[in-house]
């Protein structure tokens, strides 16, 4: 199936020449004169090869035929990260190539989009948001406005991100899976 280079998403399996990629990245560039373009940074799912191809943003992809449904995590081992298929039990494991960077979001009874070919998974898809907490960042400076200066700070999941100066230590907060940007302060 044909799609327009620049509605792909990370996490998209795309066909090229026989071969099946995953997409990493998706950078959509729009200069001041000249064509818009989307640039994809892709890995190649049969050996792990990351190739960086750029397309003008009306142009044509193949979209892979992969099986994409929801699978809910279960938990990590030695042989890799494990989902079930809540339709039917099935249970798959995924490797450390196939999650990538998202393995920090992942979370006990999670549901996520799991990408298959072959009954084999090939590709991830996280929810948009997640809720993590502060574990670690600096005190708030009195008299520092909230305007436009952000502090760093640590999540529960050991990633690092940038919040308003009023979060402290403990609170949940809602952050954005593809870019681990902070949204806004957690309704508990």
């Amino acid at each position: 199936m044909k799609v327009a280079a620049s509605s792909l998403r990370k996490g998209a399996v795309v066909d090229m020449e026989g071969k099946l990629y995953v997409v990493l990245t998706v950078d959509n560039i729009h200069p001041g004169k000249g064509t818009p373009v989307t640039q994809l940074n892709m890995r190649r799912i049969s050996d792990g090869v990351k190739v960086s191809e750029r397309y003008r943003t009306t142009e044509q992809v193949e979209r892979a035929f992969v099986d994409q449904r929801n699978h809910t995590f279960l938990y990590q081992d030695g042989e890799g990260f494990h989902f079930m298929n809540p339709e039917t039990y099935d249970q798959l494991v995924a490797t450390e190539d196939v999650i990538g960077d998202a393995a920090p979001y992942l979370q006990e009874n999670m549901t996520v989009q799991l990408s298959t070919h072959n009954d084999v998974p090939i590709a991830i898809e996280l929810p948009r948001t997640v809720v993590l907490e502060i574990v670690d960042t600096e005190p708030s400076v009195k008299g520092q406005t909230a305007s436009s200066s952000y502090k760093p700070a640590v999540l529960s999941n050991g990633v690092k991100t940038t919040v308003p100066p009023y979060i402290t230590v403990g609170t949940k907060v809602i952050i954005l899976t593809e870019d681990n940007s902070y949204q806004e302060r957690a309704k508990d």
